[in-house]
């Protein structure tokens, strides 16, 4: 089959067994498309919750799966691929936050959504790329922050607050080794280009952007920016989107190396595969779904 007839077969399927297809912006085009509900990761997973439907295909990485079956207990979560894994996410164990925060008792533990469900479930909150500021300046009561497991983020939020926080070592591959010498090379072909970068990029990075938002943000960004050429400093996945919502405007990928290969495993046939045998279910236990929630639910009574 083409990838039209195994789309609309999967349409179908979806449609048989009341699921919903949910996509992260960097996943494959031909996934994007015929998606419920295309966004980042935890939007995704709280529009899912909202739902009725029984059964949610999560075309993304294990851990925004978690985050699925964290919000939507009641229903079946499918991963596509097990092997969709997050190299960010991995930087941390139980173990090594048990250790930090024994070093460091008097500290808020701010956990970035992109983590595993144990260790959200071991945080005082959560917090996403567009929120992590207004998270970690809402904890009043505190004033030193343990911020895993993205250290990049965390040197970003640090701009913004006069707290002392604390990064974990962790940073994801896609946006960390994005070089200030190829955006220069980008810029010198695109002089008036605006550059969007993710704040999962280093400090450097972010010192030579006009704006530094999270996906979502810099669509928003796009949109209402004059300027008709971007420089995107994100996986390179969201261009199918930008271009689809701007059809004047010009995108250039910062890199051509930001590409998350975790989040182009998945193909059409991992997700018909998925709805036929109803694999891989993901469920997170209720020890561990339960403070994984709360610190998801206080994240959200704050934004």
């Amino acid at each position: 089959m083409n990838f039209k007839q195994i789309q609309t077969r999967i349409r179908k399927l979806l449609e048989d067994k009341n699921a919903i297809l949910l996509a992260h912006y960097y996943e494959r085009d031909e996934v994007q498309d015929i998606a419920d509900i295309l966004n980042d990761s935890l939007a995704l997973s709280m529009s899912a919750a909202r739902t009725d439907a029984d059964i949610i295909v999560f075309a993304g990485v294990r851990f925004m799966a978690e985050s699925a079956s964290i919000l939507s207990p009641g229903k079946t979560v499918l991963l596509p691929r097990m092997d969709a894994g997050c190299s960010l996410a991995d930087t941390i164990t139980l173990s090594q936050l048990t250790a930090e925060q024994q070093r460091y008792p008097d500290a808020a533990v701010v956990t970035y959504v992109n983590s595993s469900a144990e260790i959200k479930a071991h945080s005082d909150i959560c917090c996403t790329s567009a929120n992590v500021v207004r998270i970690i300046n809402s904890l009043t009561e505190r004033d030193q922050i343990l911020a895993v497991p993205d250290g990049n983020i965390a040197r970003y939020a640090a701009r913004f607050s006069s707290k002392e926080i604390i990064p974990w070592k962790g940073y994801c591959p896609v946006h960390h080794f994005l070089r200030p010498s190829e955006i220069e090379e980008v810029q010198a072909h695109h002089p008036e280009a605006k550059f969007a970068a993710h704040p999962e990029c280093t400090p450097k990075v972010l010192d030579m952007a006009d704006f530094v938002g999270s996906t979502r943000q810099i669509l928003k960004y796009v949109e209402e920016t004059d300027a008709g050429e971007f420089i995107i400093g994100t996986e390179i996945g969201i261009m199918h989107e930008l271009k689809k919502r701007n059809p004047g405007k010009t995108f250039i990928p910062a890199s051509d190396h930001m590409i998350c290969h975790d989040m182009k495993k998945i193909t059409l046939d991992d997700i018909l595969t998925a709805l036929l045998d109803m694999k891989h279910v993901i469920k997170v236990s209720e020890e561990v779904r339960v403070p994984a929630n709360q610190a998801l639910e206080k994240m959200l009574q704050v934004s």
